[in-house]
């Protein structure tokens, strides 16, 4: 993760950090906060999170990281902002990858990254890519699901040419379908339910198949 990208959040254009790293001292400081609050985030959820807990977790002072964050919602912010900057650097390449043969497959790579992430990414079975965290009002009408999707668009119209009107609107819906299927079937195991895992995924590309038909139908 860039040291400068963690405020861009999708939330809006308010900075989340009261300080962004310049060194690279602050910029390991940082990423020990972050990593201490996704450790607990992992352990007791995101609702319970508080700043006390992420200065003990990182064996550092509270004054250490009300430096960086000046709220509690401000740390769940940048965890967001973490997974969504990985899944552009991670996610992105897979659904861009030469092997997948079409477009339907691109999109099926990134949902499986999707799965993917949430046992490798501490924290992110709770809190995802930060949607969860309903604030009223929001800042902006763009979630980071939907930052998600217009990543994976842009790959399906440069790569397999592949680009309806609605494209953008599927692809967010057949997000959303998996995500809440998903989080339904890492809620009480850390290590997901494969039937529900399965059935995310199949419910995703069964939707776009239903929208759009089976890709050699469409070219």
């Amino acid at each position: 993760m860039s040291a400068l990208t963690i405020s861009d959040t999708g939330f809006g254009s308010a900075p989340l950090l009261r300080n962004e790293p310049v060194q690279a001292r602050s910029t390991a400081r940082l990423t020990s906060l972050l990593d201490a609050a996704a450790a607990v985030v992992s352990d007791i959820g995101y609702e319970r999170l508080t700043t006390a807990m992420v200065a003990e977790r990182a064996k550092s002072s509270i004054g250490t990281v009300y430096r960086y964050f000046p709220e509690r919602i401000t740390i769940l912010h940048a965890l967001a902002a973490r997974s969504l900057d990985r899944f552009l650097e991670r996610g992105v390449p897979r659904v861009d990858s030469s092997s997948n043969v079409d477009w339907l497959e691109a999109v099926m790579a990134g949902l499986k990254y999707w799965v993917d992430s949430f046992t490798t990414e501490p924290g992110f079975r709770s809190l995802r890519l930060g949607d969860v965290l309903d604030l009223r009002p929001r800042a902006s009408e763009t979630t980071n699901n939907s930052i998600v999707a217009a990543s994976i668009v842009s790959v399906l119209e440069d790569r397999h040419n592949f680009s309806p009107d609605d494209l953008q609107f599927r692809i967010e819906v057949a997000i959303e379908l998996c995500d809440a299927l998903l989080a339904r079937a890492f809620a009480f195991d850390a290590l997901g339910d494969k039937v529900l895992i399965a059935e995310a995924l199949s419910t995703a590309r069964n939707y776009l198949v239903g929208v759009y038909g089976v890709p050699e139908a469409i070219s």
